[in-house]
């Protein structure tokens, strides 16, 4: 007997034993996940999808649960109205107003009561608290065209009342302060600039290639209006789980890009797109990561783009993500801007494309070795520019615009009219 319950008992622990409380499991992992013992090991079934922490549209994935301190909501109501869907902020707006009427309403017909106005209804001789004031229904009205102010003038309070004088008083400061307070709540929710981050543009992909003998990761950004948005700045972080030394498993651990916040480049005047760079140096956390391994990889990159709306100087932020499969290598985004007579043109047809480009597949720690060492590193397969490409480029537009000569290139000048200079010998034969 003592050895059967002995194995019984080994059985039981070699198989996960369900927690009795399972709010204690991460809500992610409550269906799928054994609770370890001392003879089983912590193993899903499958393995778990990429998960966004970041929305290309800016919206973050992250949801606040089992929040126990709700009271902190009510100590910052003005945020809370204003943070709220229209459709629950409307209805806010609307019961507000209704109670308050309902409730000073219900307090003109308890004075009414007391005093017996209610029962002298028609009588000449008896001076009542409010005239013409014959039940709740009236008391209600003459609720809202106190504290609305409509004043049709039916309804009057008279001045043996003096406790319906009190009333109004109470009334008219108290109404003063509910029309501040929900006026100012739908008018800061109104004037919100969320909406002008709709017109501020991503690129669909972030690229990695070579600009000035460098590894770069690089992203567009343009802005669809004719306003501008003033002092534009634009920052970048990495989103990646890491473990420390010391066997601490940070998630979702956030590290700088730098896109020039210590030169200045992260200021932006955004009239036409940009295409904002980061150099992989040895300060980046890419410095290590080669081609091979980016496909290995997960992580994500969360830009931010901030700055002044043209028109009412409110701070306005825009926000998106790449994904590690939304890193291209190898890759260069696509030209724009051309010239046309008197005035520069964005093609955002082409904002999103990028074509490919001759790119060494180490990184970019190795391949700073191989120049000190006289080295060089395996470039990886692409296709040269295709003629699309350059037919978006200044040169080719430019030679379409008025000119003595077919072999002239032309350079933008201080008028936007153009420079002639010398044919260079890199264009292709096409173009010349």
């Amino acid at each position: 007997m003592a050895g059967d319950s002995r194995n019984a008992m080994n059985q039981n622990m070699e198989i996960g034993v369900t927690p009795r409380d399972p709010r204690k499991i991460p809500k992610q992992a409550r269906d799928y996940v054994p609770i370890a013992t001392d003879h089983t090991r912590l193993l899903a079934e499958g393995k778990k999808p990429r998960q966004r922490y970041m929305e290309k549209s800016g919206k973050c994935n992250v949801h606040h649960g089992n929040v126990q301190e709700t009271y902190r909501y009510l100590s910052d109501l003005f945020t809370t109205l204003v943070d709220l869907k229209w459709r629950f902020n409307l209805l806010v707006f609307t019961m507000v107003y209704t109670i308050t009427w309902l409730f000073f309403g219900f307090l003109w017909w308890l004075i009414a009561y007391i005093r017996g106005d209610l029962d002298h209804v028609g009588d000449k001789e008896w001076v009542p608290c409010v005239e013409n004031l014959s039940g709740f229904v009236s008391a209600f009205l003459f609720s809202i065209e106190t504290e609305t102010t409509i004043g049709y003038g039916f309804r009057v309070i008279t001045e043996k009342c003096p406790e319906g004088i009190i009333l109004l008083m109470v009334q008219a400061i108290l109404g003063s302060i509910v029309n501040a307070f929900m006026v100012g709540c739908m008018f800061v929710k109104i004037s919100q600039p969320k909406k002008r981050a709709e017109t501020l543009m991503f690129s669909n992909y972030a690229v990695i290639s070579m600009r000035d003998e460098r590894l770069c990761l690089m992203f567009r950004v343009g802005d669809l209006r004719n306003s501008h948005i003033v002092e534009a700045s634009i920052r970048a972080k990495l989103i990646k789980s890491r473990q420390t030394k010391e066997g601490e498993f940070i998630p979702l651990n956030q590290t700088d890009i730098n896109v020039g916040f210590d030169t200045g480049d992260d200021r932006l005047f955004l009239v036409s797109p940009l295409i904002i760079s980061h150099e992989i140096n040895e300060k980046s956390p890419f410095w290590e990561m080669s081609r091979a391994q980016l496909g290995q990889e997960e992580f994500e990159i969360v830009v931010i783009l901030e700055g002044m709306v043209e028109a009412t100087g409110m701070t306005c932020q825009a926000r998106s993500s790449y994904m590690d499969t939304e890193v291209l290598w190898g890759h260069r985004f696509t030209p724009v801007l051309t010239l046309e007579k008197g005035f520069y043109e964005v093609d955002y047809n082409t904002f999103h494309d990028t074509y490919e480009t001759n790119t060494p597949s180490c990184c970019a720690k190795e391949l700073a070795e191989m120049k000190q060492e006289g080295g060089s590193c395996r470039a990886s397969p692409a296709r040269p520019c295709p003629e699309a490409v350059l037919k978006q480029s200044w040169m080719l537009r430019l030679s379409r615009m008025e000119r003595t000569s077919w072999r002239d290139e032309w350079v933008p000048g201080d008028q936007g009219l153009g420079v002639r200079a010398a044919p260079s010998p890199s264009l292709p034969h096409w173009l010349l």
